[in-house]
């Protein structure tokens, strides 16, 4: 048997989820105490991919974070796929932040992966495809030890493993 077993390393957000998460974060948001008579909003744009916060000062825009980054996790959406621009000033004194919701592994880190499994085993031929990666071994325990491997370690990329073949 000359088959090759084979599976894809993605970068995927949910984002219904993401939808779900962001509405569970504002219906919080309106019913805190420390936020009543305030500025503060979150809103989501699904096209762009991208959650925009804004916040009286510095330290209610450190809470909405910490709101919305609690409701991400009881989603299950890993806080990796989440990237926090810097904060900048907003109409009436405010600030605002741009979270932006990463999807797909960008052609660098798919590199770095291939580096690392490549390193692992020599038998195990990789192929960075678009924003996925293929990885195909002769052997299945091949596979399952890259798999264990790459989720031993702490990538800065939320990875999953798909179309395990």
């Amino acid at each position: 048997m000359a088959a090759n077993f084979s599976f894809d390393i993605v970068s995927e957000v949910d984002l219904q989820e993401v939808d779900n998460a962001v509405n569970q974060a504002k219906k919080e948001l309106s019913q805190r105490y420390d936020f009543k008579n305030s500025k503060s909003s979150i809103d989501y744009n699904r096209a762009e991919k991208k959650i925009t916060l804004i916040a009286d000062d510095d330290f209610k825009l450190r809470s909405l974070r910490d709101i919305l980054d609690t409701r991400m996790v009881k989603r299950n959406i890993s806080l990796k796929a989440l990237k926090y621009n810097e904060a900048e000033k907003a109409f009436e004194g405010t600030l605002r932040q741009i979270v932006d919701i990463a999807c797909g592994i960008e052609r660098e880190k798919a590199k770095e992966l291939v580096k690392i499994i490549r390193d692992l085993n020599s038998k195990i031929q990789t192929q960075i495809e678009g924003e996925k990666i293929k990885v195909s071994s002769p052997k299945k325990d091949d596979l399952q030890a890259v798999i264990t491997h790459l989720r031993s370690i702490d990538f800065p990329v939320a990875l999953q493993f798909t179309n395990y073949r």
